[in-house]
């Protein structure tokens, strides 16, 4: 019994010695590219080189970096959305990197959240163009206080990448919401497109709208579901756009979100 609680008592001391031993000293914030000014554990000193290592361009200048029992706090300030976001990736790959905080902060310009909604509606109503599936994308647009959220629903991968990328390297935007979603990949789906784009666009009242890339019909389908969206210049173009949808074979459901504007919306 003696001999177990000595045991028990050297187990102890050991113990508090190991952990008092592994206390890493915290690492002070300091500029990319910059050296540390107080003493740091050896794992968070080498994490703090390789992480400033992965930063050193020009385009992370204003960032900030502290290590603490390797988590990565990085601070300051960037040009765009998209810097903040590939700073944060490159720090995330560094080797022995736990976790990352991302605290820096967008600068660049302040544009009125009106303004910048419509000059991105621009940019993404012509974004992929050429690549077949800009009828395909039906995308929402959402600006508070510079933080776009964009929503929707994209044909495919690149789609949904291509508009992320446009969003988050647009001066102004100071943060972004992915809430778009892929549509699922379906043999179906795709032969209920392309039925859909020849049904509308094959009417001669509708066929106006397949001549500007940036402003179809746009059809979006999800497991045999159609949803139709955009605008249109008459009750009666949105009426036909439906009967012509709804007369797709293979389709379970066509949901007509068409909106009416101009001098014939009656």
């Amino acid at each position: 019994m003696v001999v177990r609680d000595g045991v028990r008592t050297a187990g102890m001391v050991i113990l508090a010695s190991m952990l008092s031993a592994s206390v890493p000293v915290a690492m002070t914030a300091q500029s990319a590219g910059g050296a540390a000014s107080a003493a740091v554990s050896p794992g968070d000193a080498e994490i703090q080189a390789d992480v400033t290592k992965a930063l050193d361009n020009k385009r992370f200048a204003g960032v900030k970096i502290a290590v603490q029992n390797g988590i990565v706090t990085l601070d300051g300030t960037v040009d765009t959305y998209a810097v903040k976001e590939d700073a944060d990736k490159r720090a995330h790959h560094r080797k022995n990197v736990h976790g990352v905080e991302n605290m820096i902060a967008v600068a660049g310009p302040t544009v009125e959240d009106a303004t910048l909604r419509d000059k991105l509606a621009e940019k993404l109503a012509y974004d992929r163009v050429g690549y077949g599936t800009t009828a395909f994308n039906a995308l929402t647009i959402g600006v508070q206080d510079g933080v776009v959220t964009l929503g929707g629903v994209a044909y495919g991968p690149a789609d949904k990448d291509s508009a992320l990328s446009l969003v988050a390297n647009y001066p102004g935007v100071k943060d972004l919401v992915d809430n778009v979603e892929v549509a699922p990949v379906s043999p179906m789906d795709d032969r209920i497109r392309i039925a859909e784009a020849r049904a509308i666009y094959g009417a001669p009242q509708l066929n106006r709208y397949s001549m500007d890339p940036a402003k179809p019909i746009r059809i979006t389908v999800v497991n045999g579901k159609v949803t139709l969206s955009g605008v249109v210049d008459s009750t009666g173009d949105k009426e036909v756009a439906g009967i012509r949808a709804n007369g797709v074979p293979g389709v379970f459901a066509v949901t007509n979100n068409l909106e009416v504007v101009g001098s014939a919306n009656k």
